[in-house]
């Protein structure tokens, strides 16, 4: 999983060949609507599901976006799962050292309850994660066209493909607080539910369900 650099909503240039009307802003300051792409693709499967954001890139946003991909499941894939693999970069939403991302991902492995395997690419290498790839293919699909609206931005997400499939797009209109943390008391609660890994203590991180 990981996030995309936001997508700014408007009458811009995006640069690649363009698709219609040619005119465009030769510059997006005073960009009134933006939108944070979060994507998560099943390695097994290809399936990917996207969620544009519409509010600050935060670990509530990525982890509410997780929880959504979960209930999307069938219901025998839900059963049938034991334990849950996530591969993310390090970023500072969804780090090893996030106290509210490591607070929701606790809190996602008992409600589930499945066990939750957290996996880190470190710095500069997040182009390892499979997801960017994903990313790299919706890029050259809407290049050229202008994302006047973001019924716009969404079509064109929803016809992209990925390993033959079309993604699950959803947008989300919930708005997040920025900077939201744990107390070091509170904090400690969560460590003792982590089991680090002594080799990669920031990079493979387990969560069983209590």
């Amino acid at each position: 999983m990981d996030c995309k650099a936001t997508v700014n909503i408007g009458d811009y240039s995006r640069g690649g060949k363009t698709r219609g009307d040619n005119r465009a802003a030769d510059h997006d300051m005073g960009c009134e609507e933006r939108h944070t792409p979060f994507g998560l693709v099943d390695e097994d499967g290809g399936q990917l599901n996207l969620d544009f954001g519409s509010s600050a890139k935060t670990s509530d946003f990525i982890v509410d976006s997780l929880e959504a991909w979960w209930e999307g499941l069938p219901e025998w894939e839900r059963a049938v799962t034991t334990h849950i693999q996530i591969k993310a970069d390090n970023g500072p939403e969804s780090s090893g050292k996030r106290t509210q991302f490591l607070k929701r991902m606790v809190d996602f492995a008992d409600d589930t309850g499945k066990t939750v395997q957290l996996l880190y690419f470190p710095p500069y290498h997040s182009k390892y994660n499979p997801v960017e790839r994903c990313w790299g293919i919706l890029e050259q699909h809407w290049n050229g066209a202008k994302l006047v609206d973001a019924e716009t931005m969404l079509e064109w997400a929803k016809s992209m493909t990925w390993k033959g499939i079309k993604p699950i797009v959803t947008l989300s209109r919930k708005t997040y607080e920025k900077g939201v943390s744990l107390s070091k008391a509170a904090m400690r609660e969560v460590e003792a539910r982590l089991e680090r890994n002594p080799a990669l203590p920031q990079w493979d991180i387990l969560i069983r369900p209590a």
